[in-house]
C-alpha cells in the first residue's frame, strides 16, 4: 500500500510528516528516494502542464484560492498553503469539499480561511471514501481543463 507521509513544492521545498514516518518504518534510504521520485514528478508535471513555461504564479497582494479533492492527512495542502505565501498573497483561502477532522484543522491553522462543508470524523479516511463517484483524473484531462481555464482567463 502507498502513504503519503509528504509533500513536495513546486519550487522543491519539502514537507515531511514525521509523525506519520514514524509509523511507516521507513529508512533514511526511503525517504530520500521518495523524495527525488516526487521532485522528478512534479517537474514533469510543471513542465507538461505548463507547455514548458515554467511556474511563476503571481499572487503578490491577490487572493489565493487554493482548492483540492479533498484532505486526508493534510500534508499536499500544506505544501501548497506554504508555497502560496511565500508569494505574498493578500489572503490564502483553502476551498475543499471533504476532509478529516484532523487535516481541517492542521490547515485551518495555516490559510486564512479554509471553506470545508463535509468533515469526517472517523479514524480512518480516503478522500475517495467521501465521494459516490470518484476516478483520478487522467494528464489529458487536467490539461483540457487548464485550456478551458486560460481560455476563460482564470490562470
Amino acid at each position: 500500500p502507498e502513504a503519503g507521509f509528504g509533500a513536495v513544492t513546486w519550487d522543491g521545498r519539502v514537507f515531511l510528516n514525521r509523525a506519520l514516518m514514524a509509523g511507516l518504518d521507513l529508512s533514511e534510504a526511503d525517504v530520500e528516494a521518495a523524495i527525488a521520485k516526487a521532485k522528478w514528478s512534479v517537474e514533469e508535471r510543471i513542465e507538461k502542464f505548463t507547455g514548458g513555461r515554467g511556474l511563476e504564479p503571481e499572487l503578490t497582494g491577490r487572493v489565493a484560492i487554493l482548492v483540492d479533492d479533498g484532505l486526508a492527512t493534510g500534508y499536499t495542502m500544506l505544501a501548497a498553503v506554504e508555497a502560496a505565501r511565500a508569494e505574498s498573497p493578500h489572503r490564502i483561502i483553502v476551498a475543499i469539499p471533504t476532509g478529516s477532522l484532523h487535516a481541517v484543522t492542521f490547515i485551518a491553522g495555516k490559510a486564512d480561511t479554509v471553506i470545508c462543508p463535509n468533515i469526517r470524523t472517523g479514524r480512518a479516511f480516503a478522500v475517495a471514501q467521501a465521494y459516490e463517484r470518484w476516478h483520478d483524473l487522467t494528464d489529458q484531462e487536467v490539461q483540457e481543463l487548464l485550456i478551458q481555464a486560460r481560455d476563460m482567463g482564470l490562470v
